[in-house]
């Protein structure tokens, strides 16, 4: 995929109880061919809602944003999501239709369907990194989540 324009996402969600109001930030960052540093920013809130749904929302937000294929690095302090890809699970789950075992559905399925498709026109990395330990972009989008469920109607 040669020639495709690189991409840096960070995305993080976040959740006020787990389940309960939760939000998802993003920033999509990437440099022109002039050098210059475009910058996006992305949030929305949900009344009730799990962290680990927060982050794969998060993923597919940003990457619904991009309007041609790309070659993406996408950074995340979540392991659910960023061990889905890089240790096979989506494979296995997408495999076993979703299954773990007999009878355990894989959790957010609807979720990891829709991030598989938005994917496709796509080369996305994978990379993990440390929540809270000072990343100046990943604390932004756990400040972005944040906001974005504060801010609900009166949190219902």
């Amino acid at each position: 995929m040669a020639g495709l324009t690189k991409v840096e996402i960070y995305t993080d969600g976040a959740c006020s109880g787990n389940p309960g109001p939760g939000g998802y930030g993003v920033v999509i960052r990437f440099t022109d061919s002039a050098g210059v540093l475009h910058e996006k920013e992305l949030s929305k809130g949900f009344p009730s809602t799990t962290n680990n749904r927060m982050e794969v929302s998060a993923a597919i937000a940003a990457l619904k944003e991009l309007n041609r294929p790309c070659r993406v690095d996408l950074y995340s302090d979540s392991q659910y999501l960023c061990r889905a890809f890089n240790e096979g699970w989506i494979r296995t789950w997408k495999a076993q239709d979703f299954r773990r075992g007999k009878s355990s559905e894989v959790k957010n399925i609807d979720l990891w369907e829709e991030l598989l498709e938005v994917m496709k026109p796509h080369q996305v990395t994978f990379i993990w990194v440390k929540g809270h330990a000072g990343n100046p972009v990943n604390e932004r989008c756990d400040r972005l989540a944040v906001a974005a469920y504060e801010t609900l109607d009166e949190n219902p």
